[in-house]
C-alpha cells in the first residue's frame, strides 16, 4: 500500500461541489496556460496535449453536486486512448502546475493477514483546481457573474432614498454631500456661507422703503 493512503469512503472534505461553468473555465484556462508557456519551435507547452486531454476528461466525469472524481488509471487511459504511463505523466504535470490534486486510497480485501484484514490500493480521489496564474489568462471570462436582479433593484432603491434625502437638505449641505472632509470642504463651505450672507444683505436692502 502506498504511503499517506486513506480508506475509500473516508475522503472527508477533500471533494468540493463545483459547477459546469467552473469546469469550463478550468479547461479554457488550462489551454491558454499551455499555449502561453509554449516556447518557440516546441510542440507542447508546460502541460502538454495529453495532460489537456486528461483534464478535459476529468472535467466531464466530475460530479458537480459533490465534487466526487475517482476514475481508475485504466479508465482514463482507455477513454483518451493513451498508454497508462502517458496518463501518469500527464497527471503529474497537471498536479505540478496546480490544476489537480489527488488522494491515494485503499480498500480491504477478503484475505486475512497477521494483523487483520489485508488491504490493497484502489483508484485515487481527484480534485480540480484553477490556479491564479491560469485564471488571469481568462480575462473577462474569469470575472464574477453579474449580480442578480434583486441586487440591482436594491441598489436602485438605495440610490432613490439618497436622492430623496438630499432634496430635503439645506443648499450648503447638499452641495457638500459628495465632498470628502478636509481643507477643500472647509473652503467651499466658507464660500457658500459668504454668498448666502451677501444674498441676504441684498434682499434686505431691496425690502427697505425708499427715503426722500
Amino acid at each position: 500500500m502506498r504511503r499517506e493512503s486513506r480508506a475509500k469512503g473516508r475522503e472527508g472534505t477533500f471533494w468540493r461541489p463545483t459547477t459546469r461553468q467552473d469546469v469550463r473555465q478550468l479547461v479554457l484556462a488550462a489551454r491558454r496556460y499551455d499555449m502561453a508557456g509554449r516556447q518557440g519551435g516546441q510542440r507542447n507547452g508546460p502541460l502538454g496535449h495529453i495532460a489537456l486531454e486528461v483534464l478535459e476528461l476529468l472535467a466531464h466525469l466530475v460530479d458537480f453536486r459533490s465534487g466526487r472524481l475517482d476514475p481508475a488509471l485504466e479508465t482514463i487511459a482507455a477513454k483518451i486512448k493513451r498508454s497508462k504511463s502517458a496518463v501518469v505523466d500527464a497527471l503529474k504535470a497537471l498536479r505540478q502546475h496546480g490544476f489537480l490534486d489527488w488522494l491515494r486510497r485503499y480498500v480491504p480485501t477478503a484475505n486475512e493477514g497477521g494483523r487483520g484484514p489485508q488491504v490493497q490500493q484502489t483508484s485515487n480521489a481527484y480534485r480540480l483546481f484553477l490556479p491564479a496564474a491560469a485564471r488571469r489568462l481568462l480575462g473577462r471570462y474569469g470575472m464574477p457573474a453579474p449580480a442578480p436582479d434583486d441586487h440591482d433593484h436594491a441598489q436602485a432603491m438605495k440610490a432613490a432614498e439618497i436622492e430623496a434625502m438630499r432634496a430635503e437638505l439645506p443648499l450648503k449641505d447638499d452641495l457638500l454631500f459628495n465632498i470628502e472632509p478636509g481643507p477643500l470642504e472647509a473652503a467651499l463651505a466658507q464660500l457658500i456661507e459668504s454668498q448666502q450672507l451677501e444674498k441676504q444683505r441684498e434682499s434686505a436692502k431691496a425690502s427697505e422703503p425708499m427715503s426722500n
